[in-house]
């Protein structure tokens, strides 16, 4: 990818990558706190449903980095997102077929797998289409269209689940990702827009040929992204957003589900429809922000939500109250989906490792995820939700602290110059 290319994608792939992140959004949202409240609607104890949530985020930590590095070497990146999806397709299909431990763990190792390849296939999509100076406003139209697919999924799954059964859900998730894959047909793009610079040729044909098949310059290796403090750095603070963020919303999906004997599930999905109208009102002014203002001042926005979400949780004792509480939920998604793969594509730079570095991100997150389903599913059984939650505060309090104090701006001059030149 280079910094001065625009390119000009058909209004055609536009609106198809639109469905397709509201189609995908759908397809996620089967896998979040339904899941918790599925379980435990089955007497799985919290310390359960933690260790099963656990088996996806580790699946999904494992494959993280070989994920992103594949689709770096893939030209076609619809192949690997359509591949991800019907994995996904599968794991729901598992769900729904039996609330028993194997059937769960295969499901949760399904998604985690898939899920590695479908977000950095999909932010490649997006940069293919539109180029890197226009990445910003592209992912906050991204998680726009994907924070309104995660509330219309909610709110139906939430109906199914309330007057059909908690097992409905995990069929409609399978039926809403078959739209995604003609989403994902319909979207044209030149795959060689953003590949790295080539080569200059030689007099030697040999060495022409494999500079030519090399398609350009060395790529950095993990070893070289490694060594850029802004990439360890925002990795740092990626594990201690996921550390706080992961587990509340399961939380406090399995603490309704005990203290509530009706409208269970439509609760839930209040609390995931309630925070996807804020992400899908919030992305694209947070996408516009960080290219003017730069990425850091929007960080602290979305991470500063955090511990105060869990302090309200562990406060509020009416189950109705959550809903209000998960607005806070919104503005910290908003930023956070928008601002990975925005980070990412900075510090990758012009070195075709956009994906692989998503992955290294991903794998942060997994790492943060992991350790916040367990640790908070043991806390939890053990002393009690209260102190969980302020647990959970803890770290999104250090998460604050760290991108206030050590993360840099990663905004390129480049980019301020575009910026610039838009506004003179």
């Amino acid at each position: 990818m280079t910094g001065t290319t625009h390119p000009t994608p058909s209004l055609r792939s536009v609106r198809a990558l639109d469905w397709l992140n509201f189609f995908v959004a759908n397809v996620q949202t089967g896998f979040g706190p339904f899941i918790a409240s599925y379980l435990a609607s089955h007497k799985w104890t919290q310390g359960e449903i933690g260790l099963a949530l656990s088996v996806g985020t580790i699946s999904a930590m494992v494959s993280q980095v070989p994920g992103g590095a594949a689709v770096d070497a893939l030209r076609n990146k619809k192949a690997a997102a359509a591949w991800a999806i019907i994995a996904i397709i599968l794991s729901a299909v598992l769900l729904a077929s039996s609330p028993t431990v194997v059937p769960v763990m295969a499901a949760e190792v399904f998604h985690g797998f898939a899920s590695c390849m479908l977000v950095p296939a999909m932010a490649a999509l997006a940069l293919a289409l539109v180029g890197r100076q226009n990445l910003g406003d592209r992912l906050g139209r991204n998680a726009r269209w994907a924070s309104i697919g995660s509330a219309v999924a909610a709110g139906l799954m939430g109906l199914c689940g309330e007057y059909i059964s908690p097992r409905a859900v995990f069929w409609l998730t399978a039926a809403l990702a078959l739209p995604a894959l003609v989403a994902l047909a319909m979207i044209e793009y030149d795959k060689h827009a953003h590949a790295p610079k080539p080569l200059k040729s030689t007099n030697n044909d040999k060495s022409a040929k494999a500079a030519a098949a090399l398609s350009g310059e060395p790529r950095e290796t993990i070893i070289d992204l490694l060594r850029d403090k802004r990439l360890l750095t925002f990795a740092g603070c990626v594990v201690l957003f996921h550390l706080s963020n992961a587990a509340m919303l399961n939380l406090a999906a399995g603490e309704v589900t005990a203290g509530m004997g009706d409208n269970v599930q439509l609760v839930i999905a209040a609390c995931i429809i309630v925070p996807q109208a804020i992400v899908a009102l919030m992305s694209p002014w947070v996408g516009r922000t960080a290219q003017h203002w730069g990425r850091r001042p929007v960080l602290i926005l979305g991470f500063s939500a955090l511990p105060l979400r869990a302090l309200l949780f562990a406060a509020v004792g009416n189950p109705y109250f959550l809903v209000p509480v998960q607005m806070l939920d919104g503005i910290s998604a908003a930023v956070f989906g928008v601002m990975l793969p925005l980070i990412a594509a900075d510090v990758a730079g012009d070195k075709g490792r956009y994906n692989l570095c998503i992955g290294l991100f991903g794998l942060s997150a997994g790492i943060g995820a992991t350790l916040s389903t367990a640790l908070a599913g043991f806390v939890a059984d053990h002393l009690g939700n209260t102190v969980s939650f302020l647990g959970l505060a803890s770290a999104g309090a250090a998460a604050v602290l760290m991108v206030w104090f050590v993360m840099p701006e990663t905004r390129d001059a480049s980019e301020e110059e575009t910026v610039g030149d838009k506004t003179a």
